[in-house]
């Protein structure tokens, strides 16, 4: 390795906005904030929510079918 040339390295102090959980780990800066963390997100709780957005493929299908009828 050449010296001189390489960041330095901290132990990192990691806070999630949404629950307040905190952990460490390696980074170049001191403070990481994130928005979700392994605590918080659905997928890792299993809480997740499956949203149907305005039911697109019924939407989808509403505006070309009336291009038919013409």
């Amino acid at each position: 390795m050449q010296t001189g040339i390489h960041p330095k390295y901290f132990k990192a102090k990691v806070v999630c906005t949404t629950c307040g959980s905190e952990f460490e780990t390696g980074s170049t800066i001191k403070e990481i904030k994130v928005d979700t963390c392994s605590n918080c997100h659905p997928f890792y709780t299993g809480k997740q929510k499956f949203v149907n957005a305005q039911g697109r493929a019924a939407k989808f299908k509403e505006k070309y079918s009336k291009k038919e009828e013409k």
